[in-house]
C-alpha cells in the first residue's frame, strides 16, 4: 500500500496550486486560522474526489440516481481511499427524528419487539410511530398535541373593545372582530374577568343555538350573514386544523405564538397505537425502551432470554455501548434530534462508524471537539486514535490544543485567511510546530490569562424552577451587563438552560446558536447581513434608478444564467460540469446594471472587494 495520499496542483477556492503528501494510517490534523483553506482541502478536494471516484465504479443506471460530484480543480490525487465524512451539518431535525432513528437503533428495537414482544402487534412497522400500522391515530405519531394557549389569547383585565383578545386577526380593527363586538350575548365593554361562566362559554366556544352575525361592508354596503364561532373554536378551525403554509408569514408566526404543545392524551406522548403499546418484553413495552436513559437500557437488554431476542438485543447493545463510550449514555432514544446541542449531534453521527470493522478508510472530521468540555474532548480523541489503530487514516480539521497534542502529523494552512491563505506554512510533528513561526505555533506558546478584575453586577435575569429536558428544578440568576460563561460537560443542561429556558422567559434575547445560516448559490455575506440593501440604495441614489437594477435576483440579472454566473448543462450519467456564463463572464449582472457606477466602480466590482478593501 502506498504510504501517503499525494495531492498535486490543488486550486479549489483559495488553495494556491497546493502540493501536499498526507501520511496514511495516522491521525493528521489540519490547522490554521479560519478561512485559511483547511475545509477546502479536506472536504472540497479530498472527500469530493474520493466520492466521485467511488461512484464511478457503479453502473451508469445507479449513478444517475445518486448525488453527482464535479471533479475538483486539482491536477492529480493519487492513493485515495474511500472516505467517511463527519461534518458539522445538522442531523435531519424534524418532529419525527429522534436519537433512536438517527442512530439506526430504532429499527432494531422494532424488530426485537416484532419477534419477541407478547402479545405481538405484528411486523416491525406495527411498532413504528412513522407508519400507519403503528402510529397513534389521534396525533399521527407525533406524540404531542398542539392546542391554543388560552392564557396567552385572553387578557382578562381588559374588555373586548380594549383589546382583550390579543390575536390581531380577531381584534384591533380586523373584520373578524365583529364576531365578538357585535355579539348580543357579550358586552364588549365589560372586562373579561367579570364574565359569567355562560359568557365565557359564548366567547370561547360559541352559543348553544346557532347565531348569525350581520356584517356590513363599508365600501359597498353589502350585508353578509356570518355564522358565529367562539374564539377557541374559530382559531382551531382556521389555524390548527388546516394547512396554514399559504398564509402570510407574519400571520403564521403570530398564530403559532398563541399555541402550546402538550403530550397526546391518547398515547401518552409515545406516538404509538394501543396495540403496539400492549406488546411487552419482561414487563416493558417499546415506549418504555425508548424513554429509558441509554445507560439504563443496557441491563434491560441483557435480561432478554429468548434465543432469537438475544441476538437482536446484542446488536442493539453494541450500538448503545458506543453511545455510552462517546459520552451520550444520559440520552434517551426518544429524545428529539432538534433538541440536541451541536456537540451531541456530531458525536451521535460518529457512533455509526465506531463499530465498523472496515480498514484502510479515510475518516474526515470537521472540528469534532468544537464546544466540548475538555473531558468530553479527551473521549473524542481516544475514539479517533482507536479508528487510526484499526489501520485507517483520520483527517481532522481542528483548532483545539488538546487535539493538536494527540496528532501524529500536523499540516497548517495559511498564513492568513481568504486570498492571503491557501498555502502550506508548516507540515510535520507537534514538536516541530512548537518551534515554528506560524500563527498556530504562536497561539500554542501563549498561556491563557484569566480576567483579573471581573466586572461587578447588581441586577440579573431570574430563572425559577427550570425543568426542561434534564434540568432538575433549577433556579439561577444570570447577571445583567457582564460576560457570563455557562460551562459543564456535554449534556449537563447548558443549552437547555440558556437556549431553552432563558430564551422562553426572555424572548427579547438575541440568540446566536450553532444552526447553519441559509445557504444557497444566491446567498452572500452581503445579503445575509443586510448590507446589500444599503449598497443597492447607494447605487440607486447615485444613478437615479431603481434598486432592482443592482440585484442579480431581479432586473440586474444576466438574462442567460439568471444571475447565477454559471451554467450547469444536463449531461445525464457523466460527471457534472459547471461552465462560466459566456454572456456575463461569470459577473452575474447584465450590461445595463454594470453600466452604473458608484465612486468609479460598478456593482460587480464592489461585490468583488474584500471587506477590508470595501472599508
Amino acid at each position: 500500500m502506498r504510504e501517503s495520499i499525494e495531492i498535486r496542483g490543488a486550486a479549489v477556492n483559495n488553495l494556491k496550486r497546493l502540493n501536499v503528501d498526507i501520511p496514511k494510517e495516522k491521525l493528521v490534523l489540519l490547522a490554521g486560522v479560519s478561512g485559511s483553506g483547511k475545509s477546502t482541502l479536506a472536504f472540497d478536494t479530498i472527500a469530493a474526489e474520493a466520492g466521485r471516484q467511488w461512484q464511478a465504479t457503479y453502473p451508469l443506471f445507479l449513478r444517475s440516481r445518486l448525488p453527482r460530484y464535479e471533479r475538483p480543480a486539482v491536477e492529480r490525487i493519487q492513493n485515495l481511499t474511500p472516505c467517511v465524512v463527519v461534518d458539522q451539518r445538522p442531523i435531519g431535525a424534524n418532529a419525527r427524528s429522534t436519537v433512536g432513528t438517527a442512530s439506526d437503533v430504532a429499527p432494531l428495537v422494532r424488530l426485537l419487539f416484532s419477534r419477541v414482544g407478547k402479545p405481538s402487534a405484528g411486523g416491525s412497522m406495527a411498532y413504528s410511530f412513522n407508519h400507519p400500522h403503528g402510529m397513534c391515530p389521534d396525533c399521527t405519531g407525533l406524540g404531542e398535541r398542539v392546542e391554543l394557549d388560552e392564557a396567552k389569547m385572553f387578557d382578562v383585565d381588559k374588555s373586548i373593545n380594549e383589546g382583550a383578545i390579543r390575536f390581531r386577526q380577531f381584534s384591533g380593527g380586523s373584520w373578524q372582530e365583529i364576531y365578538y363586538t357585535n355579539n348580543p350575548y357579550l358586552d364588549p365593554d365589560k372586562k373579561l374577568r367579570d364574565y359569567s361562566e355562560e359568557e365565557w362559554q359564548v366567547l370561547r366556544i360559541g352559543t348553544k343555538e346557532p347565531l348569525i352575525i350581520d356584517h356590513i361592508y363599508k365600501n359597498t354596503g353589502q350585508v353578509s350573514h356570518l355564522p358565529y364561532e367562539g374564539v377557541v373554536t374559530r382559531f382551531n378551525r382556521l389555524y390548527l386544523n388546516r394547512d396554514i403554509s399559504g398564509l402570510k408569514k407574519e400571520v403564521q408566526e403570530e398564530a403559532m405564538s398563541f399555541v402550546r404543545r402538550c403530550p397526546c392524551p391518547s398515547c401518552g406522548g409515545s406516538g404509538l397505537n394501543p396495540k403496539a403499546l400492549a406488546s411487552k418484553i419482561n414487563g416493558y413495552n417499546i415506549s418504555d425502551y425508548y424513554a429509558m436513559q441509554i445507560s439504563d437500557l443496557l441491563p434491560v437488554l441483557e435480561a432478554v432470554d429468548d434465543p432469537l431476542g438475544r441476538s437482536i438485543a446484542g446488536q442493539i447493545g453494541s450500538y448503545l455501548r458506543h453511545m455510552v463510550q462517546v459520552g451520550l449514555g444520559y440520552l434517551s432514544l426518544d429524545r428529539r434530534t432538534d433538541t440536541l446541542s451541536g456537540g451531541e449531534a456530531q458525536r451521535l453521527k460518529m457512533v455509526r462508524h465506531l463499530g465498523s470493522s472496515l480498514s484502510n478508510i479515510t475518516y474526515i472530521l470537521d472540528e469534532p471537539t468544537a464546544g466540548l468540555h475538555p473531558s468530553d474532548a479527551h473521549r473524542i480523541g481516544e475514539l479517533l486514535l482507536d479508528l487510526r489503530d484499526r489501520h485507517n487514516t483520520v483527517l481532522v480539521v481542528e483548532h483545539s490544543r488538546q487535539m493538536l497534542e494527540l496528532a501524529d502529523h500536523v499540516i497548517e494552512l495559511g498564513p492568513l485567511a481568504g486570498s492571503q491563505g491557501g498555502e502550506i506554512v508548516y507540515q510535520g510533528d507537534l514538536e516541530g510546530l512548537k518551534a515554528a513561526g506560524t500563527l498556530t505555533a504562536s497561539a500554542m506558546r501563549e498561556k491563557p490569562v484569566p480576567n483579573p478584575a471581573p466586572k461587578p453586577w447588581m441586577e440579573g435575569y431570574a430563572i425559577e424552577r427550570a425543568n426542561l429536558h434534564n434540568l432538575k428544578d433549577v433556579s439561577v440568576t444570570v447577571p445583567k451587563g457582564v460576560l457570563t460563561a455557562v460551562t459543564g460537560v456535554a449534556g449537563s443542561g447548558k443549552s437547555s438552560l440558556i437556549c431553552g429556558e432563558f430564551v422562553a422567559r426572555y424572548p427579547e434575547a438575541v440568540v446566536i446558536d450553532q444552526k447553519p445560516i441559509g445557504v444557497s448559490s444566491r446567498s452572500t455575506p452581503a445579503t445575509y447581513t443586510g448590507v446589500m440593501d444599503e449598497i443597492r440604495k447607494l447605487f440607486a441614489k447615485e444613478n437615479g434608478v431603481g434598486v432592482q437594477w443592482f440585484s442579480f435576483n431581479s432586473k440586474g440579472a444576466c438574462p442567460i444564467c439568471k444571475g447565477k454566473g454559471e451554467i450547469t448543462p444536463e449531461v445525464a450519467f457523466a460527471d457534472p460540469v459547471t461552465i462560466r456564463c459566456e454572456e456575463c463572464g461569470g459577473r452575474r449582472y447584465n450590461p445595463t446594471a454594470l453600466g452604473y457606477t458608484f465612486q468609479g466602480k460598478n456593482i460587480e466590482e464592489v461585490m468583488s472587494l474584500t471587506i477590508d478593501q470595501a472599508l
